[in-house]
């Protein structure tokens, strides 16, 4: 079983950047698929980004691709979203997120999809 914790969240100015990290505590983390979501307050969860357990396939939500990047570094057992070019509305809290995964290449998009989450982090963007 997998336990995330994030971290990097924080206050930035339009067009600034951050870096999030999710550490993960089980063995197994190379098994696993990864994805970043974030919800906005009065809205749904939604997806952000998503990486495969082989760190080849990624998958981004249209409003993120060109300015923000998911990686990971299985020897950490850590995965990461670097976010750059922020906009007021990114502002939000982001989860990470984990789920086992048997196919290599496979990326996993929906918050149904995932069984591990990590505790939110708060992520504001000043005008």
């Amino acid at each position: 079983q997998e336990q995330l914790v994030e971290s990097g969240g924080g206050l930035v100015q339009a067009g600034g950047s951050l870096r999030l990290s999710c550490a993960a505590s089980g063995r197994t983390f190379s098994s696993y698929a990864t994805g970043w979501f974030r919800q906005a307050p009065g809205k749904e969860r939604e997806f952000v980004a998503a990486l495969s357990r082989s760190g080849s396939f990624a998958n981004y939500a249209d409003s993120v691709k060109g300015r923000f990047t998911i990686s990971r570094d299985n020897a950490k057992r850590t995965f990461y979203l670097q976010m750059n070019s922020l906009k007021p509305e990114d502002t939000a809290v982001y989860y990470c997120a984990a789920q086992w995964s048997p196919i290599t290449h496979a990326v996993h998009t929906t918050t149904e999809q995932y069984d591990y989450w990590g505790q939110g982090t708060q992520v504001t963007v000043s005008s």
